[in-house]
């Protein structure tokens, strides 16, 4: 489902992402954990093409792009496009439109950039936000509910795109703890359905329960990668010993 070859994303002179390759099959959930600035949320805007890799080629899904440069032709921008629309994100902000109820703010996409009929458009809306388990709330403006509400709101929004695979970039990160688990649930229960995702995350209970696979980025490199079960249990990366000292797991 997605392969990274010898992706390098450099900001000025300084190089955030040194050659990284990763390949992951449908269905799998990996789970990136790391310190501060070493790469993993670069990686992520890298993949649905936020950011435009200085080398290295991404395929989502049968979909390639390769970097060096940003899209120029009608066909590079066209496949730009369809690279993107491969891919759902959810964000550390929840980037909620305010002007918009939450029914709203989850069938705009579908409606502007795919073209699907309001009314068809609505009633997949109405689905994703019962499965959030915010039925009750289509009505309500993000400023009336809580962060974690928002956040739930923010994935029904992309799965509404209909994505083959959804990144999360540090979810839970704004949220006070007690809300942190309304957001977790939803994404455990993408997991066990078999959605693909990469999450970047500090919640380390996590990556040790849900994920197939854990990746520990340190410098711009993936410089572990294994099982949870064995790369919490028995890491070799001295790196990664020294980092998961410092986290509660």
């Amino acid at each position: 489902m997605i392969i990274v070859e010898n992706l390098v994303k450099s900001y000025n002179s300084f190089r955030v992402l040194q050659g990284v390759d990763h390949r992951q099959e449908r269905g799998q959930a990996v789970v990136i954990i790391g310190p501060s600035g070493c790469g993993k949320s670069t990686f992520l805007r890298c993949l649905n093409q936020l950011e435009t890799p200085d080398a290295g080629r991404i395929t989502i899904a049968g979909q390639s792009m390769t970097g060096g440069k940003s899209p120029q032709t009608r066909a590079e921008r066209e496949q730009q496009r369809q690279l993107r629309l491969c891919t759902g994100m959810v964000f550390q902000s929840f980037n909620l439109f305010p002007h918009l109820t939450v029914l709203q703010n989850v069938t705009k996409a579908p409606a502007v950039v795919k073209h699907i009929p309001e009314k068809q458009a609505e009633e997949t809306a109405r689905r994703l936000l019962e499965k959030v388990g915010l039925a009750d709330k289509t009505n309500a403006y993000p400023g009336q509910l809580s962060g974690g509400q928002q956040q739930r709101v923010a994935i029904a929004r992309a799965l509404a795109m209909e994505p083959k695979v959804m990144l999360f970039d540090e979810p839970t990160s704004a949220l006070d703890p007690e809300l942190r688990h309304e957001v977790l649930r939803v994404m455990r229960e993408l997991v066990e359905e078999g959605m693909t995702m990469i999450v970047v995350t500090h919640e380390m209970q996590f990556a040790r329960d849900m994920a197939d696979y854990v990746l520990f980025f340190d410098g711009g490199r993936v410089a572990e990668s294994g099982p949870p079960d064995r790369l919490f249990s028995n890491p070799q990366n001295e790196r990664t010993r020294g980092f998961l000292r410092k986290v509660a797991i």
